[in-house]
């Protein structure tokens, strides 16, 4: 008899255990249709893909106009009066292309976002507490990104310019946005970071100009001293196929009780400046040692 009455409460919780399934298929059957019937819902849903679809046209658009602006406004700079490298506006205009891109697809994104669901305001505080990190964790990197786009946006100075920032001189090898390198006269090459470049020296923009004075005693005349110095550059001239022109003897610069002096002088590409006075000295030097073996041969 207790067997029985135990099997009886069994199939009676089966039951019950049925019921309830049935009853929870029931109503979640009735849920879905009640969801999928939903109109407000819908319509909610569509209008919103309708806003996401205009965002993403008129992101592209923006794009497309902000690029088409870029392009313009490179293409008159590439057409001024003002020497500019080509390469330079490619890469500043590809910077700035870029730069558009990435803000234009993060302002989409979130505003995507905000029509899904998100709540914009947590996801932005956030966002601006690990940038406010980030950058104060990266200031340098940041000045020397800045200083390296300006320094190409404003064409301050080209590959194989010959330059001088602070006690460092040479000639440009690369620019980027984080650092430039330059190499001296003596080999050795410079990696200088762009924040670092506080003012700079350009020797390529115009042709240098090479001045050398040369003391002679007063016991020298003076119309003989010149006509030395003209001979000298004048062989100069000859021998050195680099030097268009001769060296333009100026002519009296100085005068005192015991010399005057007499000044050469002559424009030349930046990086000969050094070779162009090494040159006229050595030349007015063999000069000098010429006329005076000629007065002891006359001596003698």
């Amino acid at each position: 008899m207790a067997l029985l009455t135990t099997m009886t409460e069994i199939d009676s919780e089966k039951v019950d255990t049925a019921k309830e399934a049935l009853e929870a298929a029931v109503t979640w059957k009735d849920k879905l249709w009640e969801w999928l019937t939903n109109v407000d819902m819908w319509e909610m849903v569509m209008f919103s893909a309708l806003r996401i679809i205009v965002i993403f046209i008129l992101t592209r658009i923006f794009i497309r106009v902000i690029y088409r602006i870029i392009d313009r406004s490179l293409e008159k700079k590439e057409h001024s009066r003002l020497k500019v490298n080509p390469r330079r506006l490619v890469t500043v205009g590809e910077l700035l292309k870029n730069i558009t891109w990435i803000t234009s697809n993060f302002i989409m994104v979130m505003l995507v976002l905000g029509e899904i669901g998100f709540q914009l305001a947590p996801l932005l505080a956030g966002a601006g507490v690990l940038g406010l990190a980030i950058g104060f964790g990266a200031q340098s990197l940041v000045k020397d990104v800045i200083t390296g786009f300006f320094i190409i946006l404003e064409d301050q100075f080209a590959v194989g310019d010959v330059i001088q920032t602070g006690s460092l001189k040479g000639t440009v090898e690369m620019i980027g946005l984080r650092s430039t390198r330059l190499v001296s006269w003596t080999g050795e090459v410079h990696i200088i970071p762009n924040g670092m470049i506080t003012n700079v020296t350009n020797y390529s923009l115009n042709n240098a100009m090479v001045v050398v004075d040369f003391p002679f005693s007063n016991t020298k005349k003076l119309e003989d001293s010149i006509s030395l110095l003209k001979r000298a550059m004048l062989k100069l001239k000859e021998n050195d196929p680099y030097t268009p022109e001769a060296p333009h003897v100026v002519g009296l610069q100085s005068l005192s009780a015991s010399e005057f002096v007499i000044r050469i002088a002559i424009e030349c590409m930046p990086a000969r400046r050094e070779e162009m006075e090494r040159q006229i000295q050595t030349y007015v030097k063999q000069a000098l040692e010429e006329a005076e073996g000629l007065a002891l041969t006359d001596g003698e």
